[in-house]
Order: structure tokens, then sequence, then C-alpha cells
């Protein structure tokens, strides 16, 4: 099923690479809420992994976040799809490149199988937690990826999201002598932990539980956690909230 999943995240992002590499295209769908974008390709993507989902496991509910089932009908799920169908709209709005397709697979509020596509980057992440394996594939090439310490440490931030909370931040680089600073946007952060690249992910501004689903899978699979501040690992149980609290992603 694993394997299903990565061909349905390169399908979608097939699709998505077809609208950035349109320069002559208008993203712009319009704006949410909380006045974050949402582009052509976010639901093109999401109709794609929806229709694909639905022919593997059809009987496994969906969230994505461009379809957002209230709390009378999530409330009792057991077992559910948590889908990005884009993560990091402002870094595709921004053609640097830095975003990906998330699909998590999620038991009883814990995250069993995860799969990240950076479709700019050909490059694709993906796990079974329960095998404790997660994987990096890039021209062709099959690597097992495992989370681990170097030093200096780095430290990454995202790139798009103002830090609210910069005496957080502060704080908590207090902590080290030395440290180098990532920026970097989507859910590649989890991914560059996951593969030994950084150390450290402090998120202090808010995130929703499909930015961290399929992150979440591919960081336990290979060897780091990802806690709130009191230490407590996030959850995916269902909630009224769709949001997470403050966490920290550490080998």
């Amino acid at each position: 099923m694993l394997k299903n999943i990565c061909v349905l995240a390169k399908s979608a992002g097939d699709a998505v690479m077809n609208i950035y590499s349109n320069n002559n295209m208008n993203y712009y769908i319009y704006h949410k809420f909380d006045k974050s974008p949402v582009t052509v390709a976010d639901i093109i993507s999401h109709n794609i992994i929806i229709k694909g989902l639905n022919n593997i496991l059809p009987k496994i509910p969906i969230l994505s976040e461009e379809n957002l089932y209230p709390w009378e009908i999530r409330k009792n799920w057991e077992n559910y799809w948590l889908v990005d169908p884009l993560d990091g709209t402002k870094e595709f709005i921004k053609h640097n490149n830095e975003f990906t397709i998330n699909i998590a697979l999620i038991k009883q509020g814990n995250p069993i199988l995860g799969v990240v596509y950076a479709p700019a980057l050909k490059t694709m992440y993906y796990a079974d937690v329960l095998k404790r394996k997660a994987w990096k594939e890039k021209n062709n090439r099959i690597e097992q990826i495992h989370s681990c310490c170097i030093y200096p440490p780095s430290v990454l931030i995202s790139r798009s999201h103002n830090l609210n909370n910069i005496n957080e931040m502060n704080k908590f680089l207090l902590s080290f002598n030395n440290y180098r600073i990532i920026e970097i946007g989507s859910s590649l952060k989890f991914c560059l932990i996951a593969e030994g690249k950084a150390q450290f992910y402090p998120r202090f501004n808010p995130t929703s539980i499909w930015d961290t689903g399929a992150g979440h899978a591919i960081i336990l699979a290979s060897g780091a956690y990802i806690k709130d501040l009191q230490g407590v690992t996030l959850n995916y149980l269902p909630k009224k909230s769709l949001i997470n609290p403050k966490f920290l992603v550490s080998v």
C-alpha cells in the first residue's frame, strides 16, 4: 500500500508541476479565513488524491485541508487519511520549489504511514512507522534514511511564516553554544531531520494537523520524535480543533 501511496503522490505532483511550469497562469483562487492562499494547484492535487485514496481503501475517511469535515462527523473516527494536497502554497507562489504533497494514514491517533513528495525537487520521502523504516527516493535511487546528531546542530525555521514568537525562539537558541540556522518551507523540515541533515525544528507559530501528519510518520520511522512543549508526543485523535500545540522536532 505504501508504494501505491507514493505513486498517487507522484501523480498529484505531476499535475501540480504542469501548473507550476505555466508562468502565464494566475495561481490564486481565493484566501481562506486565516488569510492563507488557495491556488488551482491545491484543488487539482486534492481531487487526484481523494479519488486515488478512495480506490485504495474506500472505507477509510479522508481529512484534507481542502475538505474539512465538521466535528460531529469526525469525532468517532478511529482511522483516517490525513492529507495536505499542497503544503507550502506560499513557496509554490514564490516559485522557490519548497512545496510538498503530504499523505498520512492515522490509526487511533498515531501516524503509521507517511509520504512527503517534493515534485519540484523530484524527491520522495516515505515511511512505514510500524516497521521503523523511512526512505528517500531521488533520481531513481532509493536509500533508507536515519536521523542523527551532528555538531554544530542545525536548527530549522520556516521560510515564509513570521516569527511572531521570536522571544520563544531566542530563548530556545540560547540553549546552544553553537548552531546553524536553516530556513526552508513546507514539510521538508521534517525530512531534513529524518535524513540526518538537521537536528531541531522548534515550532512556536500555529500549524494544522495536515501540516505535520506525514512528516511526523517519517520522523518517527527515522528514529527522531516530535513532542509538544510539555514533552507529550503529538497525536491525531479526533478533536474539535485542528490546530497543533507548539512543538519541537528533535533527534
